[in-house]
């Protein structure tokens, strides 16, 4: 048996234990929260999860704020409030609809609520007994909110892409429903902040089921959410069913527990029923999310309730808001209870409904290309270290280290200097036999190889069949660079005074390239040619990493090992 290459234990463990193989966590995997033991290292936590989030959604570094051109329509003057149909261009030529409350009657600078919606069928414009968007937004307005209540992709209005659209193409470039929902989440709170009539210091945001994952997503990255009221979502037994809630590498370590938790020391209502996921949050997410906001002294600030109920957005639920939402952005006015509404006419609240988008309103494919241009200029752009940290986020490294019981099967060879760490893509065996490593081997050169992840022994079963196994889990291809990155941090351990030198053939060019460009070990990668520049489709195929497209690909690696990409 080869000895084994382990670096969290002093022990021997077959690879065919590897718990990347073993523990592959999806949505509905019981997850925990435990808050850190004092708030210096939350806070490093907290940035930390703030760039995952951002990476996973695409949206490192954030696009270009271009102007909103907001369209407003159709205004309606009812009984203590108003309504506006608006539509704001959150990208060039992307536009997200949405309703717009305002309190009448009132004067000065009022609060504003963002409410996201739900699966619902009629998103926005839900009206039933377990969810009525109408009825929570007029209901604020008439007690000083102005509240924008906005489409998730591919609802009503804001229909230019579906809802639902995943290829591994998208997922190299970072196009996902979940980072346009945030983009657009982004752009909504800039929009109402520009706002006459809303004070730009009291910013809150609510909504339940895929409503709430935007809510606590918008909270973890954006530091003007004021208030967070997330309902029937933050949970550890679900972690969200559908794909705008799960983009490759978003909870990587990480859950929606700890990301709501983010929120802190910010108020937050967490509302949960007995009749779904939230089951649980009295007696586990709320609790360990209270201790978060213990080390803040705050634990005032974060509250919890719960219905007997179904999943919802029901009058109970709202009712627990407004308090929540009267108590820290508006005390001066009374407490009020819910009163029905009259509801408008669905065709009278539609931004598009008998009008056609601007002329420049682009496709879903030409939206996509723009996506992709625009991370090609961020790219050349970008200076090395802004590039390394991008593809660190995108391998979830600087810290290359498996979990615990993780293994790499090798073989070193004890030699000269430099130390050459040698790759090949069928592993040890075939490495052996490949002239390079002969070559090298006659040179009397110390070698190492490795059976990098899911190669040659280290080939074992991994269950990849849930939908959103990339939310949770490295891809193989990235599996493999982390593998090299801890043969390279193994190396300079054991040869402190050289720097390692990096050899690789065939398609484990590719570990060996991103490998070198991520690592904090010393290593000088030469590649006897970067003839790495594929389609999308055949990168996919040979080496996929969801984000490596977005984050700069083969040519931001180039630029950081300083050389050249053709």
């Amino acid at each position: 048996m080869r000895p084994l290459l382990f670096l969290l234990a002093p022990v021997l463990i077959a690879s065919a234990a590897d718990r990347r193989n073993l523990e592959c966590p999806n949505t509905d995997t019981h997850v925990t929260f435990q808050a850190p033991a004092n708030l210096e290292k939350w806070e490093q936590r907290k940035k930390d999860l703030r760039l995952q989030i951002l990476s996973a959604s695409g949206l490192l570094p954030l696009p270009e704020k271009t102007p909103l051109k907001p369209l407003v329509y159709d205004r309606l003057d009812r009984n203590g409030y108003s309504i506006e149909k608006v539509a704001i261009e959150t990208r060039p030529g992307y536009w997200l609809g949405g309703n717009l409350y305002r309190p009448r009657g009132k004067s000065g600078k009022f609060p504003a609520v963002l409410h996201p919606h739900g699966h619902w069928n009629y998103g926005r414009l839900e009206n039933q007994q377990l969810c009525s968007t109408p009825t929570l937004a007029i209901n604020l307005a008439r007690h000083g909110f102005v509240v924008f209540a906005y489409d998730m992709v591919g609802y009503n209005d804001t229909a230019q892409t579906p809802h639902d659209f995943s290829t591994p193409e998208f997922q190299l470039w970072g196009f996902t429903p979940l980072g346009l929902q945030l983009w657009n989440s982004i752009r909504a709170l800039d929009f109402v902040e520009s706002l006459p009539d809303v004070d730009a210091a009291k910013l809150a945001i609510t909504g339940a089921s895929g409503g709430g994952t935007q809510d606590f997503l918008l909270t973890a990255v954006d530091p003007r959410v004021a208030v967070s009221a997330p309902v029937n979502m933050v949970s550890g037994i679900m972690q969200g069913g559908c794909v705008c809630e799960n983009a490759p590498g978003l909870r990587v370590g990480t859950n929606n527990i700890e990301i709501a938790a983010m929120a802190a020391p910010r108020p937050m209502l967490m509302v949960a029923a007995t009749g779904d996921w939230t089951r649980n949050v009295p007696k586990e997410e709320f609790p360990a999310v209270r201790k978060l906001y213990d080390l803040y002294g705050k634990s005032n600030l974060v509250e919890n309730v719960q219905f007997d109920a179904p999943h919802n957005y029901n009058k109970d639920s709202r009712q627990a808001v407004y308090n929540f939402l009267r108590k820290h952005l508006r005390p001066e006015e009374p407490e009020f209870q819910e009163r029905g509404v009259d509801v408008e006419n669905l065709q009278d609240m539609l931004v598009f409904y008998g009008r056609s988008r601007p002329d420049h309103a682009r496709s879903f494919n030409q939206l996509f290309d723009e996506w992709k241009a625009e991370a090609v200029k961020m790219e050349q752009s970008a200076t090395p270290a802004e590039l390394k940290q991008r593809l660190q986020l995108v391998f979830h490294s600087p810290d290359p280290q498996p979990a615990l019981g993780d293994s790499i099967p090798y073989k070193f060879v004890d030699g000269k200097a430099p130390a050459v760490l040698y790759l090949h893509p069928d592993g040890i065996a075939a490495a052996e036999a490949s002239a390079g490593f002969l070559k090298l081997k006659a040179q009397g050169r110390a070698i190492l190889l490795i059976d990098a992840f899911q190669t040659g022994t280290a080939k074992a079963a991994r269950d990849r069949s849930h939908r959103h196994f990339l939310t949770f889990n490295r891809s193989d291809s990235a599996a493999r660079v982390q593998d090299v990155q801890v043969a390279l941090q193994w190396l300079a351990a054991k040869r402190p005074s050289e720097t390692v030198e990096l050899a690789a053939e065939g398609d484990a060019q590719w570990w060996a390239l991103f490998a070198a460009a991520t690592t904090t070990s010393p290593v000088r990668y030469n590649p006897p040619s970067l003839g790495l520049k594929v389609s999308d489709g055949e990168l996919a195929k040979v080496f996929f990493v969801p984000g490596l497209q977005r984050a700069g690909g083969v040519e931001a690696a180039a630029k950081i090992l300083k050389v050249s990409a053709r």
